[in-house]
């Protein structure tokens, strides 16, 4: 799969047009599989193309590093539909960059626990939502791995247990404050095990008038405060996204996480050719 950006052809553009017809076209092109996976992908013909987004970059930015093998993190399983899109995903964006793409699941299957907290929105979120039928997902995943338990726990032991491929793309959708500030801490992982650069989605960003999501409550007040503790390791908006023509809400919702210190992290990945000859006036 090519990394050259395609998404100046006039067919991508018209075909990504936010028009009712044009996404009723794009709808069917999505269910029937209409044209290469690259092609729908281009346009936002995909199933959860947020996560698409995610493991392309991932695989593309591995590729451009030397590395053989990359991990998708998703936090928040819930149901179990993200993390089967991300196979999905997977499997065709692997075989097109020849990146070998591991894929990590954490949750309870309980369920969201009870929370006090008022940082934890208690007056949106109830105990008990988004639980998971174990049995019935696992038998669905073909090379995703659940890491279960409480995130309090399980990510201090992940690296160790699991030894991934170095993370590439992470999906945060866990609700809480407290348990995003947890899971936020895979970013402390030693170099070997992240890349330099990381797109990252945060579900609970956005939202409507229900939940009134803020900076000092909830995923952002987790961002900011994960900023301020750290000098060489920051998350940021990922700005090109929210002027992208169209723009969709997902767009709003992909950050992208830096390691400075990263020992690959200035190493050259652009075009290799970006010189700009002086033309004549016309």
């Amino acid at each position: 799969m090519s990394t050259k950006r395609t998404d100046r052809t006039v067919p991508v553009r018209i075909l990504r047009s936010p028009s009712l017809p044009i996404r009723a076209a794009r709808s069917l092109i999505r269910r029937a599989s209409i044209g290469s996976y690259r092609f729908r992908y281009d346009i936002g013909a995909v199933n959860r193309p947020h996560y698409a987004y995610l493991v392309y970059h991932a695989a593309r930015i591995a590729k451009q590093l030397g590395e053989k093998r990359v991990s998708v993190v998703e936090f928040g399983v819930a149901g179990g539909n993200g993390i089967v899109a991300l196979e999905y995903h997977a499997e065709n964006i692997s075989r097109d960059f020849g990146v070998e793409i591991e894929i990590y699941g954490f949750d309870t299957a309980a369920g969201l626990p009870p929370s006090t907290d008022y940082r934890d929105l208690p007056y949106h979120w109830k105990p008990g939502f988004f639980r998971m039928d174990l049995p019935a997902l696992r038998q669905r995943l073909k090379r995703a791995k659940l890491v279960i338990g409480d995130i309090r726990e399980t990510i201090h032991t992940f690296v160790e247990k699991y030894d991934p491929a170095p993370i590439g793309a992470i999906s945060y959708d866990l609700d809480f404050y407290t348990s995003t500030v947890a899971a936020l801490t895979l970013l402390d992982a030693p170099y070997q095990y992240i890349l330099p650069r990381i797109p990252v989605y945060f579900d609970d960003v956005v939202g409507t008038e229900l939940e009134y999501y803020n900076d000092f409550t909830g995923v952002r007040l987790a961002i900011h405060e994960f900023n301020a503790a750290h000098q060489s390791r920051k998350l940021s908006p990922l700005y090109y996204l929210a002027v992208f023509d169209p723009a969709t809400r997902w767009h709003h919702q992909m950050w992208s996480f830096h390691a400075f210190e990263h020992p690959l992290y200035n190493q050259f990945v652009s075009q290799p050719d970006q010189q700009r000859p002086l033309k004549p006036l016309r």
